[in-house]
C-alpha cells in the first residue's frame, strides 16, 4: 500500500533502470534478457519467458508473461472465522528473518482487532526463546515457551491447548532453523506437525516458510527441503528493500508453485505487506516501459498530477476527512475500520485508474477514492 512494494523493490528498480535508463513502448529480447538476469531471474527462467514472445515486446504482451509465473493450481489457505485458533506453524533457516516475521505478523493480526498467542518451538537456541518473549511483550500479547532443549512438540501442543481454552483467535508457532543435520531437523518439524493435530484436528492450518529476499534464488533449494519435510502451504519472502534480486520472485514462483503471502519490505511492522503478484508485476514493468495511448503508440498523457501510491502528508490528510465523511477511520496504512460496527476492511491501490479502494467480502470494492478526490 501507498508505494510500499515499489519501496521495497527499490534496489531491484535501479538496476533494472541502470541497464535500460530509457523508458520505452516496446524492448527487444537481447534488453529484456539483459534486464531479468540483472535482477536476478534464473536463467532457465529467463530462456522459458523469451520463447513465448516475439522479438519486439510491448508492455502487455510482457505483463501475460510474467503474471502467468504466479498462477498456481495450490489453494491458497486464508484465516477464516470458523477455525478458531487457526493455527500456523513458521519455518525457515535462522537468520532469515523467522522471529521478527513472526512479530510483523502477530502485530497484523491484532491490528485487525483479532487476538493472537505465540509458541515458542525454537527450543534448540535460548536466545530464540528470549527474542520471541520481547517480541511477545512488546507487542502485549501471550506467549508459551519453556526452558531450551526441551521438546518443542510440547510447547506447540500447550500453545493451542492453551488458546482453544482463552478463546484466542491465531496461534503463531516458531521452529528451529538448524539442528545438527537435516534429518534431525526433518523428524522434529515432522513431529510438531503430527503433534499439532492432536490438539486440533487439522493443525497447523497453514505451513509458512520464511525465505530471505537478499538469497535470491539460492533460497530456492532451502524452499525445496522444507516442502520435502513437511508439504509447505506458502511463502513469505523477507529483507526484499535489501537486495536487487527480487527478480527472483519469479523464478521461486516458477519454482516451487506456491504462494507468496506477504514480503517484507522493511524494518516496522507495518512493512510486511501482503504479496499481490499484479502489483508486483506492473512495479517491475513501470521501469521498463512508458504507457501508450490506445491505438496510437504514442505516450499516454499523465491524467492527473496524484500518484496514490505515494501520498503527500497533506493528501493523507485529507483521505482520512473522506474516510471520516464516510464512516470509516484510517487504522493504518492497510487497513481502516468502520465506525458504527467496528469492522475492519484493506485498503486497495487500483492502478487501472488511480484509485483508493476499501475492500469487503471476496475483495470486493465497497467504497472508491479517485485521486482527484485528494487534491
Amino acid at each position: 500500500m501507498f508505494g510500499f512494494l515499489k519501496k521495497g523493490l527499490k534496489k531491484t528498480l535501479e538496476v533494472i533502470q541502470a541497464v535500460e535508463p530509457i523508458k520505452r513502448t516496446k524492448i527487444s529480447k537481447d534488453e529484456l534478457e539483459d534486464l531479468l538476469l540483472e535482477a536476478d531471474v534464473s536463467y532457465d527462467l529467463v530462456e522459458k519467458i523469451l520463447e513465448s514472445l516475439p522479438e519486439k515486446i510491448d508492455r502487455t504482451q510482457l505483463y501475460n508473461a510474467l503474471i502467468s509465473l504466479f498462477i498456481y493450481r495450490v489453494e491458497k489457505k486464508e484465516p477464516d472465522d470458523e477455525t478458531k485458533p487457526f493455527v500456523e506453524l513458521i519455518v525457515g533457516v535462522n537468520g532469515a528473518g523467522k522471529t521478527t516475521t513472526i512479530a510483523k505478523l502477530a502485530q497484523r493480526y491484532k491490528s485487525e482487532g483479532k487476538t493472537v498467542m505465540l509458541g515458542a518451538s525454537d527450543t534448540f537456541r535460548a536466545a530464540a526463546i528470549e527474542q520471541l518473549k520481547r517480541w511477545a511483550d512488546k507487542i502485549g500479547i501471550p506467549i508459551v515457551y519453556t526452558k531450551q532443549g526441551h521438546d518443542p512438540s510440547a510447547v506447540a501442543y500447550d500453545s493451542i491447548i492453551s488458546a482453544k481454552a482463552k478463546g484466542i483467535d491465531h496461534v503463531i508457532i516458531d521452529t528451529a532453523g538448524r539442528l545438527h543435520t537435516q534429518t534431525n531437523l526433518a523428524e522434529e518439524l515432522k513431529k510438531i506437525v503430527r503433534v499439532c493435530n492432536k490438539a486440533m484436528e487439522g493443525a497447523p492450518h497453514r505451513k509458512i516458510l520464511i525465505l530471505d529476499g537478499t538469497q535470491g534464488n539460492s533460497a530456492i533449494n532451502q524452499a525445496r527441503a522444507f516442502n520435502e519435510m513437511i508439504d509447505i502451504d506458502g511463502i513469505i519472502i523477507t529483507k526484499l528493500d535489501g537486495t536487487a534480486k527480487g527478480g527472483a520472485l519469479f523464478s521461486i514462483a516458477d519454482e516451487l508453485r506456491l504462494p507468496i503471502y506477504y514480503v517484507g519490505v522493511g524494518e516496522k511492522a507495518e512493512d510486511l505487506v501482503p504479496f499481490d503478484p499484479e502489483e508486483f508485476v506492473d512495479t517491475i514493468l513501470d521501469a521498463i516501459f512508458v504507457e501508450e495511448k490506445a491505438g496510437t503508440g504514442k505516450p499516454a498523457e499523465v491524467q492527473h498530477e496524484i500518484d496514490v501510491e505515494n501520498l503527500t502528508s497533506q493528501q493523507l490528510r485529507k483521505f482520512e476527512k473522506l474516510l471520516d465523511r464516510d464512516g470509516f477511520d484510517l487504522l493504518s496504512r492497510h487497513f481502516v475500520r468502520d465506525k458504527e460496527t467496528g469492522e475492519t476492511f484493506r485498503l486497495n491501490i487500483n492502478s487501472t485508474n488511480n484509485s483508493i479502494e476499501i475492500l469487503g467480502k471476496e475483495d470486493k470494492p465497497i467504497k472508491s477514492y479517485e485521486a482527484r478526490e485528494l487534491v
